[in-house]
């Protein structure tokens, strides 16, 4: 497998930045600053519409943890059904228990759904939280899981990078590791040669300013310091940077 350079993005804009910057695949979200929810229809058709990127969609119907009610499974599971009828080549979820273990039940009934549309299911960084990563992976392979991204159960895949190798080696012929948190053009060909990896994900991320984030009394800003008045995006520079500096 060549090497694979995935684009985190939030929307048409951010697709449309990764497609130019030369990416081939992304993971498709709303709300990034929330971790990522699920994306709009509308914008997965855009993309589908405009270019020939693989689109993995995340499911995801809240921030925080992944343990859901059954209410939430039901909007998930409707989500997922609908973004795979509009044209998605995958989906991007995670299902935990309370005591951080995988949610068996859930996660089998995603993988069927994913796989009965011929696409490819996705683990999400769920797994980052769970409290023993080799039940948890070895589970995910019993369940025909085709990927799991993960940061290596640390904040970023620097500090990762151990367990990353570790699951590259041990079970990468039978799920793919993808590495994601904190990937940049500096690390990316290291991270890729120390842990063997054949995937990273990035969000090659900048900032644009609005000047209608801030009335006379009010703040809808989510960002604090000197982004505060800023909104996050994919800059199409930085995707082709980081793409140079994995294949240089």
């Amino acid at each position: 497998m060549d090497r694979i350079i995935e684009i985190c993005c939030g929307s048409y804009e951010d697709a449309i930045n990764a497609y130019r910057g030369g990416a081939k695949r992304i993971e498709l979200n709303s709300a990034l600053y929330l971790g990522g929810l699920t994306p709009s229809i509308a914008t997965l058709e855009l993309i589908k519409r405009n270019t020939d990127l693989e689109v993995i969609c995340m499911v995801r119907p809240r921030d925080a943890g992944f343990c859901y009610s059954d209410l939430e499974k039901k909007q998930i599971f409707a989500e997922a059904k609908a973004l795979l009828e509009r044209g998605a080549d995958g989906l991007a979820f995670g299902f935990l228990t309370e005591d951080r273990t995988i949610d068996l039940e859930s996660t089998q009934k995603m993988v069927n759904l994913v796989h009965s549309y011929g696409k490819t299911a996705v683990f999400h960084r769920a797994f980052d939280c769970v409290k023993d990563e080799k039940t948890a992976i070895n589970e995910l392979i019993k369940l025909n899981v085709n990927r799991v991204l993960t940061s290596g159960l640390k904040a970023t895949v620097i500090e990762g990078k151990e367990l990353i190798r570790s699951l590259q080696k041990t079970v990468g012929v039978k799920i793919e590791i993808l590495a994601g948190s904190g990937i940049n053009k500096d690390n990316a060909k290291d991270l890729i040669e120390y842990t063997k990896v054949k995937q990273i994900h990035s969000s090659c991320r900048a900032w644009k300013e609005d000047k209608t984030t801030f009335g006379d009394f009010v703040n809808y800003a989510f960002a604090q310091g000197e982004n505060k008045a800023c909104y996050d995006y994919v800059d199409e520079n930085l995707v082709r940077n980081l793409i140079e500096a994995v294949n240089e």
